[in-house]
Parts: structure tokens; sequence; C-alpha cells
């Protein structure tokens, strides 16, 4: 019988795909007419956040549903374009995923990226088949640090969130994970330990932890 889950945010945390995600906007901006955003800027108001915050403080007005949508998938679009000859899991990714699966955790993608972008870095990295939920931005109506996509991954998979470990690498993600009630190993790929919310355990990467390490969390 499976005892636990292992729910994995992805920019970040399955790739790290935010230098390509700035790259996108970079072009997306120009396009646009959009002051050029600093590294920093980046770092505080893009990484983890979603498309519909990212394009109002950059865009500095307000922005209709249906604006956002075009502006969304335009920015996307670029952003799978850029990524498609980069993909690549984050170091010891697929072994530990298998590891996991292969020790009886049940496993899920829990994402604020478009369905679109997911089915992209999944497929790529041939990893679709070790998951028994994949969630994205169009699976919930209320986006991190609300809780709802992984209250809703536990759901998929059937277990109790107490049982559920969470793989997230931004403020909001983190906080999404805590809100749920869920353990959370926060993934250094794009912030530093101090400017997260306090976490269960800091990997760089995955060579760092071992479902040893998890089920001790989770016990």
């Amino acid at each position: 019988m499976t005892e636990y889950a292992a729910i994995f945010d992805m920019d970040g945390v399955i790739s790290h795909t935010n230098p390509f995600h700035a790259e996108a906007f970079r072009v997306f901006f120009k396009n646009h007419n959009v002051q050029q955003a600093t590294e920093e800027e980046f770092e505080q108001h893009m990484y983890g956040k979603h498309n519909s915050y990212i394009m109002q403080h950059f865009f500095k007005r307000p922005i209709s549903p249906e604006e956002l949508r075009t502006l969304e998938f335009e920015k996307e679009q670029l952003f799978r374009v850029i990524y498609k000859e980069h993909v690549a899991p984050i170091k010891g990714l697929i072994e530990f995923l298998k590891d996991l699966k292969d020790k009886g955790f049940k496993l899920a993608v829990a994402t604020s990226a478009p369905k679109e972008n997911m089915d992209l870095i999944l497929d790529e990295l041939n990893i679709r088949d070790l998951f028994s939920s994949t969630l994205s931005s169009e699976d919930v109506k209320l986006h991190k640090p609300h809780p709802e996509v992984y209250l809703k991954s536990a759901e998929n998979l059937g277990m109790p969130i107490e049982k559920c470990i969470v793989f997230e690498d931004s403020f909001s993600g983190i906080t999404a994970a805590k809100n749920a009630g869920m353990k959370v190993a926060a993934v250094l790929s794009t912030h530093k330990q101090e400017e997260l919310p306090v976490s269960d355990t800091y990997i760089r990467n995955y060579t760092e932890i071992s479902v040893a390490n998890v089920k001790a969390m989770l016990q």
C-alpha cells in the first residue's frame, strides 16, 4: 500500500526554467514597448508569480481577463520556442523520482504554469508516466499562495495531507504548500534560503536528498 506522496512544482523544481522565462519576457516586453526589467525586478515580481500579477506589474495598468489571455499565450508561446532546445532536469531529479516511485510513493506535478508548458517539459524529459496527477494553471480557480493546487493534488492521489511532501522553489509556492498543511522541501534553484518562508528542509538539487530523508520527515 502507498503510504506517502511527493508533489512537485515545475518551474525551478523539475527544470531550471526561470532564466528562459526571463528571456521570453524580455522579448515580449520589447515587442510591447514595455520598459526592460532588471534581474532584481524579475526576482521580486516574476519568479513564482502568476502571469496576471506579472503583466499588471510590468505594464503598470489593469489588464482585463480577455487581454490577459492573449498576452499570456503570446509570452508562453515565446517561452516554449526558446526553451524547447534546452529542456533539462534539475540535477538528480529523474533518479530521485524513480527511487520515490520504486519505494511506493505516489507522485504529482502541481504548477502555476500553463498546461502546454507542463506537457513540453514532462514529454521532453520522458517522465510523464511517473506521475499519477498533473495539474496546471487551467486546473485551479485560485493560484498560489492559495493552497488549491496542492489540496487538489492530494485529493487526486487519494492521500491525506499529512502524508504529502511538496517540492517548491518560490515564496508563493512554499506558502501555498504550508497553507495546505503539507511538509515542504525548498529547492534553492532561484532564491536563497533566507528569501523563502521557513521550510522542513532545503536542497540545491536532488543529489542532496534521499527517500529515507523524505520518509523521516513524514513519519
